[in-house]
């Protein structure tokens, strides 16, 4: 019976060791998944949207901390030592997202890369950014009448975006 409890004990250190692993390759802080944007972990979830900004997105996963919600942006790339500008505000709407969805503004929001990792706070400065950052994007035209860019049944029927497109080829 003791060799019975033992191995027992093993094979969960075992489990909860590779879990760990695969958390931190994959970028993941502490905390539970609520949200994936990949078939791999859970079924794929429904866009996020703020009506107030008009912005729709999909972050690669949610992890839930208590009463935070942290989203996490993860990348191919391999990057020297600071993130890339574009992927900072990417990573900001989606932390705006998050606000408007859940009601709970998140401190900060990570970005993980091939070969590192960052931890990016949503400061107020930041979301004022990603707010000028957009209405020069809607001046210039750049968020009106955007058409899809795609003949294929197929991709229309796995987009995320399904729901809320107009376009839709189904």
């Amino acid at each position: 019976m003791a060799i019975l409890a033992l191995t027992l004990l093993l094979l969960g250190w075992l489990l909860l060791w590779l879990s760990r692993r695969q958390r931190r390759a994959a970028g993941l802080p502490g905390g539970r998944v609520i949200y994936s944007d990949t078939t791999r972990w859970m079924p794929l979830e429904e866009p996020l949207y703020d009506p107030e900004l008009e912005l729709v997105g999909r972050p690669d996963y949610l992890i839930r901390q208590g009463e935070t919600v942290i989203p996490v942006e993860v990348k191919s790339t391999r990057v020297g030592d600071a993130p890339y500008d574009s992927h900072i505000y990417q990573l900001a709407a989606y932390c705006r997202l998050v606000q408007s969805a859940y009601g709970v503004r998140p401190p900060y929001g990570v970005l993980h890369y091939a070969n590192r990792t960052f931890q990016i706070d949503y400061t107020a400065r930041l979301e004022n950014e990603l707010r000028n950052i957009i209405g020069e994007m809607r001046s210039r035209g750049h968020l009106r009448n955007i058409n899809r860019s795609h003949e294929s049944a197929a991709r229309c029927r796995k987009c995320g975006y399904r729901s809320l497109c107009d376009q839709r080829l189904l």
